[in-house]
């Protein structure tokens, strides 16, 4: 039996590490798993305490009624120092390896080991040291362990349950070898069930039940061994959970928080490729070279993260999809995934959005004695085919067609017509027939049609 259990629990052990670096690693490379473990660790340690704390009070209350002698002040005073020992746990409590920690731990399964074991020494009456296994006090083992579920990871769990059998085996061999034994009791209990040698071995006081405690140590590590299992899967469970958690943060960065909530409970494939209308935003800084040329990286890292926080606001706000950063240039699109009557005149108000906050970075800008800066915007309204595109290994969701190219021509225009935003007629008759007043499209008028690069009839268009 030796020969094939050592193997065997080699090989836990070893499944048992592997499985720790792994959490690790996964840890290290996603910040959503390491608040996870550590809000889990911390918030179930407080329960497990809360509860032990409780439990302990009640035993308290309950033992002078069970056993009403000066005795069990012995137990009164053990009681306290388990509570204590419990608040000390939870303020040495950390996720990460902690020898403190684990001492204290040790610490509890002795001092229980001890109790239980040894006879209460202010007792008035002579009993044999093995006498106190009568008592079944065994099953409190459990208790700890049940809580150490809530308190702490599923490889200190099994450590618990190592440790609680070696304590006990240390135990069991003590009172075997060195105990006290009263030899007039064997024999008295031999002459009361003579003819019965099962009974009276079962009935001896001096007896240390070798059987029963074997399988108590047996048993305990069956637990452990579940309960530790158990450990692993919930946090398989939780490493899932972070993970999604850490997908919505990425979709975040492209959605609105509405849209993530519905790419992230829909049912169908929204990498599938198809053709809808959809309103496609350009966005640049005019003479950002420039401006980079003159200013420190410091002044122009602080415009670029100002002019992507606020190009992100409004954006996000009206419904919108940041599809890219071009630079200092960005696309967006409304109607991506999922188009909705209202995506021309979300693009209009998000471009009334994106002067307005330009405005207020300006005066942000003038206070610091820096010029002012131009962004110039093109919007257009059309069919876009849209999907994952690319190889197996790369796909991109991508948005591609005419009506990208002339909302990204009606951008650069904004520089011959000398305004901040160019949208073209198709836009602003789609945002009238979904809106019931003009509203999303104040501040537009309509200019003389023009001619974009690479087009050969002109269009209409309306400025701002």
């Amino acid at each position: 039996m030796s020969h094939k259990a050592t193997p065997s629990l080699l090989r836990f052990r070893e499944w048992m590490k592997s499985q720790h670096e792994e959490e690790k690693r996964q840890a290290e490379l996603n910040p959503f798993l390491a608040k996870a473990l550590e809000k889990e660790k911390m918030e179930g340690h407080r329960i497990a305490i809360r509860a032990r704390t409780v439990a302990f009070v009640l035993l308290g209350v309950l033992l002078p009624i069970l056993n009403p002698s000066p005795y069990v002040l012995y137990y009164e005073v053990a009681i306290l120092l388990f509570i204590v020992l419990g608040w000390l746990q939870l303020w040495l409590a950390s996720v990460s390896y902690s020898k403190a920690e684990l001492a204290l731990i040790f610490l509890d399964l002795s001092l229980l080991t001890f109790l239980i074991v040894v006879p209460n020494p202010f007792l008035n009456e002579e009993i044999p040291s093995a006498f106190v296994y009568r008592f079944d006090n065994f099953m409190y083992f459990f208790i700890f362990l049940a809580l150490g579920t809530l308190a702490y990871s599923w490889r200190t769990i099994w450590g618990i349950g190592i440790w609680v059998a070696a304590l006990w085996l240390i135990g069991f061999l003590s009172i075997a070898w060195f105990g006290h034994t009263i030899p007039d009791l064997s024999e008295a209990t031999v002459r009361a069930f003579e003819g019965h040698k099962a009974v009276a071995d079962e009935m001896d006081p001096n007896s240390i039940r070798p059987i029963n405690r074997v399988q108590e140590i047996f048993v305990v590590l069956v637990v452990a061994a579940i309960l530790t299992l158990k450990g692993w899967r919930s946090n398989q469970l939780l490493m899932q959970q972070a993970n999604i958690a850490a997908e919505r943060a990425n979709l975040s960065r492209y959605f609105p928080s509405n849209m993530v909530d519905l790419l992230a409970s829909t049912h169908h494939d929204i990498g599938a490729v198809r053709t809808q209308n959809v309103a496609v935003l350009f966005a640049d800084i005019v003479g950002f070279t420039k401006f980079a040329e003159e200013h420190s990286p410091e002044q122009v890292m602080d415009l670029l993260r100002h002019y992507h926080a606020f190009i992100e606001r409004s954006i996000f706000q009206n419904g919108g999809t940041l599809d890219k950063y071009l630079g200092d240039g960005v696309m967006a699109t409304f109607g991506t995934p999922e188009a909705t009557p209202g995506d021309a005149a979300n693009a209009l108000k998000a471009v009334m959005q994106l002067i307005e906050e330009t405005e207020i970075l300006n005066k942000e800008l003038e206070a610091k004695s820096i010029e002012p800066i131009k962004v110039s915007i093109g919007v257009h309204f059309g069919p876009v085919i849209l999907g994952d595109i690319g190889p197996a290994r790369r796909l991109e969701f991508a948005v591609v067609g005419d009506t990208v190219n002339v909302a990204s021509r009606l951008e650069a225009s904004t520089r011959e017509l000398g305004c901040r935003c160019v949208v073209s007629d198709e836009l602003i008759h789609q945002a009238r027939d979904s809106e019931s007043s003009d509203t999303s499209y104040m501040g537009f008028s309509p200019r003389t049609p023009i001619t974009l690069r690479g087009r050969q009839n002109a269009i209409n268009v309306w400025t701002v």
